[in-house]
């Protein structure tokens, strides 16, 4: 769990980092650069589960990704729709308002990563 913790804290970041540095020094809306950050975060996101949080899982390294994509992606559409969401109906920093979705989908991600993504098949 811990490494978990570790590699999710580090791909939240780079999330984070990449949105937000994607609408201050290129423009795009907040929304697009969630998009560019959930990106990059996915490789930093997988790298560190197949070879930290999970290792030794003996699935095969292109199952593990498939359903790691899947999962990314349904927390990721989850996440774009709360922030769209919050974005419209509050008048809150864009910057604070991601962070605070991407702790809230993190959970999520753990359990489906931990029980489904990474479960070794008989």
């Amino acid at each position: 769990m811990a490494w978990f913790i570790v590699v999710g804290c580090a791909a939240a970041a780079v999330h984070w980092s990449v949105a937000t540095a994607s609408v201050a020094l290129a423009g795009l809306a907040p929304l697009q650069a969630n998009v560019l950050g959930w990106l990059v975060a996915f490789v930093v996101s997988f790298s560190g589960h197949h070879f930290l949080s999970f290792r030794g899982h003996g699935n095969a390294l292109e199952r593990a990704a498939l359903r790691f994509f899947a999962i990314s992606a349904g927390g990721f559409a989850v996440n774009e729709a709360l922030y769209a969401l919050l974005l419209h109906w509050t008048r809150a920093r864009y910057d604070l308002l991601l962070a605070l979705v991407l702790v809230a989908v993190a959970g999520a991600t753990y359990l489906l990563s931990r029980h489904w993504a990474f479960l070794r098949n008989p």
